[in-house]
């Protein structure tokens, strides 16, 4: 049967053996240096830090289970002080410090910690919040219901028991665990060159993986995950990461879970709304959360620094404009909730809570490195099927060992029955031997055939016990006794049957002991702060000496701006401080530039060239900003150009990336906005330095990411293109300066000037430098 669950994997080998000097009581120092670490670990990972895969349990926390059981602290048992139980562990079990053994405790009887807590406690013992439990003087303890799961087996020849640490007591090496602990509680500790992070699972999960499992040994991870979909934490909460990465933890032993607050949206009068949030995940408590949107609303300048940086004061702005206030509204009937109240009752909630599980612990990672204490007594880590096929290896031969003993006391029983029934038939012969002999027990061996113990058994027997009536129930009880021994040898001796009754066993466990799932799983994606600045108008205005600066708003009286002396205006772009901005250079590289960290004053602004990293030899051209999805056309002087994404030219880089590719003197021209529903049978006019304007379908530029993009107009030598326009109707309105220096705009028909892409084009009535061209 053990065959059927083996552990996976090869087991590793052991240390190699010191080799002695020529001296008997004589090391070489790094063979000794190398046991007596080795010895340290061993002790360390094996005597403190991981659990048994038996039962779960690390030795402090079986001590403490066996202890209070001997000490009657069962369910219905009065409570005792936790001081009298400490005081137990450690002068019988457990020789290390009383906190040791009380933080343990407590641990086990928190139910914000364990998903099945082992002791009831009375008292403060401690919170969610991280509030310390009250001293072990003040607190007491008692067993809880399924703490019977452990150690209702342990007085039936279950488990083997060792000497304590002075050899004055014995305490079990293992608990006879009924159910997988080791899964449903989970474990958490750190030893030397090893560490485990074991989540809690739902009982009824793992119970009916458990029994699967036992019906087919060949079932697979993913088969056990139709049983046991993921872990399940106390403090419920939603599991957010995709089945097959849960998967491939469970398969491999290792990996992570992403664990986000549930919350739910509550509606108020007049259209307002406010954010419940009833269930975070584990690690997290309401205190926390708090605190740290403290830190992001009122930061604290960062040790070396003097001021704020720009990300602290960007989501100061952010927190401040979506949230109004938070408060902590937790009570013993609500254990959590958190409420969060929104600026504006026209946010999107969802938006709303996104900002707020990207920025405190309401969602993160939590880890899986699933490490325990084999059969075999090593240390290793394990897959779910390897955990699970472990349990069910060790909880047969707990169950077989169960059965033996049980049915060595029937045989015992019977035996002793037996004898007694002998001297019931015959009890005047028995009594004549007794009163005549001087060695009545051997006497009675000999007359009758009676073994030592039977007639041991039958010179203590009380004379009430051998009237009429009790001879009835004598035979009554023989009979019983002989059907449950005729049962029990058939359970030892039929494997399928002792396979059933195991099954049955299990059931009946996560029947009486088994709840509901806490945690949610709803797999999506996770919560990425995408705006880190409130989403406001923002004016941009480069100068033409590269100096940039922004105003408040749209809609900016340029008559008002100043410049330095030599400089004016270059460009005016009218955005959203959470859009992106791009900077072209004069050799077609994109550069991006955050609109936050562009000042606001009154002033001349800043060079532009403080924010980015222009590479040498280059001026800056242009500037655009718009959504990421938004598009332009883009096209350089050398009459080449594609349709691209705003997207496109963000670049995370300061010293940007390569975008338009340019020849020569060619630059690039000022990108032109494609609206977001283009007409059909728009054109795209072009027009050349040389007075030319050709005209064809927008259909037939080729969207790119970046490059050169196809030809636009043909140039002759000298010729450059100055302009381009996207046009709908039968008119277009050029503007350009004449060869007087004087600039103006007149009209065309747009019908004269339609050609084939890559044409010379036509030339226009009068020799103007184009500028500009737009719908009329």
């Amino acid at each position: 049967m053990n065959d059927l669950f083996e552990p996976a994997g090869t087991v590793p080998p052991a240390p190699p053996a010191p080799v002695a000097d020529e001296a008997a009581d004589h090391l070489p120092l790094d063979t000794y240096a190398e046991r007596a670490y080795l010895e340290y670990a061993m002790s360390v990972v094996k005597g403190r830090a991981l659990p048994e895969v038996a039962d779960g349990q690390k030795p402090v926390q079986r001590r403490i289970l066996y202890a209070m059981k001997e000490m009657g602290l069962s369910t219905g048992a009065k409570p005792v002080k936790s001081a009298r139980v400490v005081g137990e562990i450690l002068g019988k079990y457990h020789p290390h410090g009383d906190s040791s053994a009380y933080e343990a405790l407590v641990r086990m009887a928190q139910d914000f910690t364990l998903r099945y807590p082992l002791i009831d406690g009375q008292g403060n013992f401690g919170s969610r919040d991280g509030d310390g439990a009250a001293a072990m003087r003040y607190t007491e303890a008692r067993l809880t219901p399924i703490a019977d799961l452990l150690l209702s087996e342990i007085d039936q020849g279950t488990v083997d028991f060792i000497p304590n640490y002075d050899g004055a007591f014995e305490e079990p090496q293992l608990l006879p665990a009924r159910l997988p602990m080791v899964l449903l509680n989970g474990a958490s500790g750190i030893a030397v060159g090893l560490a485990t992070e074991i989540p809690p699972h739902n009982l009824t999960e793992v119970a009916a993986a458990a029994v699967a499992l036992l019906k087919q040994p060949d079932l697979d991870t993913a088969a056990l995950m139709a049983y046991v979909p993921g872990p399940d934490f106390p403090g419920g909460g939603r599991i957010i990461t995709p089945p097959e990465d849960i998967r491939a933890a469970y398969e491999h032993g290792r990996g992570s879970v992403r664990v986000r607050a549930c919350w739910e949206v509550e509606k108020l009068a007049r259209g307002q709304w406010r954010i419940i949030v009833g269930q975070l995940p584990p690690g997290s408590s309401a205190q926390k959360v708090l605190a740290e949107i403290e830190d992001a609303t009122n930061p604290k300048v960062k040790t070396g620094k003097k001021t704020l940086s720009q990300d602290q004061q960007n989501l100061k702005a952010l927190m401040l404009s979506q949230l109004d206030r938070v408060r902590d509204e937790s009570d013993n009937k609500h254990p959590v909730r958190l409420v969060f109240e929104p600026k504006s009752s026209r946010q999107n909630p969802d938006d709303f809570m996104t900002l707020l599980l990207a920025q405190t612990s309401m969602e993160q990672n939590v880890s899986l490195n699933l490490v325990m204490i084999g059969l075999d007594g090593r240390p290793r880590q394990k897959g779910l099927r390897a955990i699970l096929s472990e349990w069910l290896s060790f909880r047969v031969d707990t169950v077989t060992r169960r059965l033996r003993h049980r049915l060595g006391k029937v045989d015992q029983r019977i035996h002793i029955l037996e004898g007694r029934l002998l001297v019931f038939l015959r009890i005047d012969e028995v009594i004549h031997v007794i009163r005549e002999s001087d060695e009545p027990k051997s006497e009675l061996m000999a007359a009758f055939g009676l073994s030592e113990i039977q007639a041991e058994d039958i010179l203590e027997i009380r004379l009430r016990q051998l009237a009429r009536l009790e001879g009835f129930k004598l035979e009554k009880e023989l009979d019983a006794l002989r059907e449950e021994g005729a049962r029990l040898s058939h359970l030892l001796g039929d494997e399928e049957a002792k396979r059933a009754l195991v099954i049955a066993e299990i059931e009946a466990d996560a029947a009486r002991y088994g709840d509901k799932r806490r945690s949610l799983l709803q797999p999506a994606e996770k919560a990425v702060l995408t705006q880190t600045v409130a989403d406001e108008p923002i004016t941009l205005i480069l100068s033409r000496k590269g100096w940039i600066r922004a105003r408040v708003g749209h809609s900016v009286d340029l008559e008002s701006l100043s410049f330095k002396d030599g400089d004016g205006l270059h460009t005016v772009v009218e955005t959203r401080t959470v859009w992106p901005v791009v900077v072209l250079d004069s050799q077609g590289r994109a550069y991006t530039v955050d609109a936050a960290e562009v000042p606001t004053g009154r002033g001349d602004g800043v060079p532009v060239t403080s924010l980015i990293e222009v590479q040498d030899g280059a001026q800056v051209a242009e500037l655009v900003a718009a959504p990421e999805d938004a598009r332009f056309v883009i096209a350089g002087s050398g009459g080449y150009g594609f349709v691209a994404r705003m997207g496109d030219m963000v670049s995370r880089n300061k010293s940007g990336k390569g975008f338009l590719s340019l020849d020569g003197k060619e630059t690039p021209l000022r990108p032109l906005p494609l609206p977001a529903a283009t007409p059909a049978g728009a054109l795209l006019a072009v027009g050349t330095s040389e007075a030319r304007v050709l005209a064809f379908p927008l259909a037939e530029l080729k969207p790119l990411a970046k490059g050169r993009g196809l030809m636009l107009v043909q140039l002759d030598d000298g010729e450059t293109t100055t302009a381009v326009g996207i046009v709908s109707g039968a008119k277009a309105t050029l503007t350009g300066t004449l060869r007087t220096g004087r600039e103006d705009s007149f009209n065309i028909m747009l019908a004269d000037y339609i050609g084939k892409r890559a044409r010379r084009g036509k030339l226009l009535p009068k020799r103007w430098q184009i500028s500009a061209i737009r719908d009329c």
